[in-house]
């Protein structure tokens, strides 16, 4: 069994079983592998190779592991690029970014949020209990309408707040959309604002505008070039992307991990 587990390594093993063929070496004709072995001969090692696997199935899992290595590697190495080539917009805020915490910090971690996400409205206090504890850290929040015609409407209404009144309009109507349970219209981004203290005829006309299309179009953008496919997501200091939902401890030590 030994010596058959060297002679046919673990990710062959499995492309054997699954009737794959595999990648030609170099200076290797096209039509070798059928001139080596006749169809007798290559029955006998699948045959083998399928022996092989029952009685010992720790080849299929180690297998399944290096694929698993292999695509988390290529993975990582991807995400680093996307991460190089996006650095300047990961690190420096653009005009229409709202800024948690010292907008002068060191430590700048970007957060890609869709209003009616659940885990992102769940992730909300610990963000503001990081920048309240840590004065060297900033979050620099792109809203990203992903979950449908509700999250483009809020989504809308938080840039056209922002062109509004700036960071104090942009998170007050923050707060009351992301604890709001009301179905998301325009009407009743017209009643939040206002609530607000915020021109809600303003704002709803703005919704639509040309400026906050683009601001949204450039966020998504960005999104899309560094391989976003959930909210929240969260870059730190363009080195590490976290997917998904994290907690405040998880969050305190990516913080920690890319100062």
């Amino acid at each position: 069994m030994r010596r058959l587990r060297r002679l046919f390594p673990a990710a062959t093993a499995a492309a054997l079983l699954a009737g794959t063929s595999c990648i030609p070496t170099p200076g290797f004709a096209q039509g070798a592998a059928t001139d080596v072995f006749s169809p007798a001969q290559r029955k006998a090692i699948v045959e083998i190779v399928r022996n092989a696997l029952k009685t010992d199935p720790t080849i299929l899992s180690d297998a399944i592991t290096s694929l698993r290595q292999n695509a988390a590697n290529q993975q990582q190495l991807s995400a680093q690029q996307a991460l190089a080539a996006h650095r300047s917009a990961l690190l420096n805020p653009a005009a229409s970014d709202a800024i948690l915490g010292n907008a002068q910090a060191k430590v700048t971690v970007v957060e890609f949020y869709d209003p009616r996400c659940p885990y992102c409205r769940k992730v909300l206090p610990d963000l503001d209990r990081i920048v309240a504890e840590d004065k060297d850290v900033r979050i620099l929040e792109k809203v990203v309408p992903v979950l449908g015609q509700g999250s483009l409407i809020t989504s809308q209404a938080l840039v056209a707040a922002f062109e509004e009144g700036g960071q104090g309009a942009y998170f007050k109507l923050q707060h009351a959309i992301m604890t709001d349970s009301a179905a998301p219209t325009v009407e009743r981004m017209r009643t939040l604002a206002k609530q607000c203290g915020l021109n809600a005829d303003q704002l709803a006309k703005d919704m639509n505008s040309p400026k906050v299309t683009a601001i949204l179009q450039a966020n998504m953008e960005l999104g899309h070039g560094i391989g976003l496919d959930g909210t929240p997501t969260f870059v730190m200091n363009a080195r590490q992307i976290i997917p998904g939902a994290v907690d405040y401890d998880e969050l305190k030590q990516a913080i920690a991990h890319t100062r």
